[in-house]
């Protein structure tokens, strides 16, 4: 990955066939806007300007052909890249990234309104296999209720997830430029990423009223959960630093988060709403005191 990033900043010709070449690339869109990142953050808005917008091209391309996954996280990151650059908190980025999500649901639903319309359909039809055989029994209006929620929470989750990919390309480009001019520096940075009570309350209030404010508006839940899991990463990270311990048990919060998914993703949005209150990394730092470890988690 140095060795990419090195490639990526030695001249614009370099920079514009990589961040041109993965853009109309399949499956490399995140790459393309991670090395856009990259030059963004390092030379700014107006030397980047021309590089990125030959990126634009394949993008637009790939949007005119029905797929506008490529050009939304390219924009998406590069939007989130200019805050950074801009000196805004990590915080406040995770926080600005659920806006960028709702974009992204509004522009999903209506470019792909029929394959989930479709889907929605077919998880309709199990909903009375769901319940009929529990002993919850729903309501005639109870169940129309949930049967509304269904398109815009598979909205959201699609929503959801470019939003963590443009997070992703926007950390890798982070984590290039600091390998390249600031070693550790975004080790340090990340670690240190903790959501004040008022904004962990915030987001957690978009989680739970979202539904409730609205159909349309379910797609929060899965938006406001994404700050919470990044956090909640961020947490795991410190602890393993102030803690002294190896890095073994980084390597098996991702294993297991791509393998049980559905457990540890809730876990880790728990975490960091407590976290919030409680400051576990502070604790920790305070108990061990001056000689605390100072690894690279």
């Amino acid at each position: 990955m140095r060795a990419l990033a090195e490639y990526i900043m030695r001249g614009r010709m370099q920079a514009t066939l990589v961040v041109v070449g993965s853009a109309a690339i399949p499956l490399l869109f995140w790459l393309s806007a991670a090395a856009g990142s990259l030059v963004l953050l390092r030379r700014g808005a107006s030397d980047a300007m021309g590089i990125l917008a030959w990126a634009m091209l394949p993008a637009i391309a790939w949007w005119y052909f029905g797929e506008p996954r490529t050009l939304l996280v390219l924009v998406g990151a590069l939007s989130l890249a200019l805050l950074l650059r801009a000196s805004w908190t990590w915080n406040r980025i995770l926080l600005c990234s659920v806006a960028l999500g709702l974009v992204y649901g509004v522009v999903l639903g209506a470019v792909f309104r029929e394959p989930i319309a479709a889907m929605a359909g077919e998880l309709q039809k199990l909903l009375p296999t769901m319940f009929d055989g529990s002993h919850q029994q729903l309501s005639v209006g109870e169940r129309e209720r949930l049967e509304a929620l269904i398109a815009p929470v598979l909205t959201g989750l699609l929503a959801a997830l470019l939003q963590i990919l443009s997070l992703l390309s926007l950390i890798l480009g982070r984590y290039w430029q600091a390998v390249l001019y600031n070693p550790g520096g975004f080790g340090r940075e990340f670690r240190a990423l903790r959501l004040s009570l008022p904004q962990a309350l915030l987001l957690l209030a978009g989680m739970m009223l979202g539904p409730n404010l609205g159909p349309q508006l379910a797609m929060l839940t899965p938006l406001c959960s994404v700050p919470l899991l990044f956090a909640g990463i961020a947490l795991v990270h410190g602890l393993v630093e102030k803690g002294g311990l190896a890095r073994f048990w980084l390597v098996g919060m991702y294993i297991t988060l791509l393998l049980f998914m559905q457990l540890i993703y809730p876990l880790l949005v728990v975490l960091a709403i407590v976290d919030s209150l409680f400051d576990f990394r502070g604790r920790l730092a305070r108990k061990n005191g001056p000689g605390s470890a100072n690894g690279e988690g």
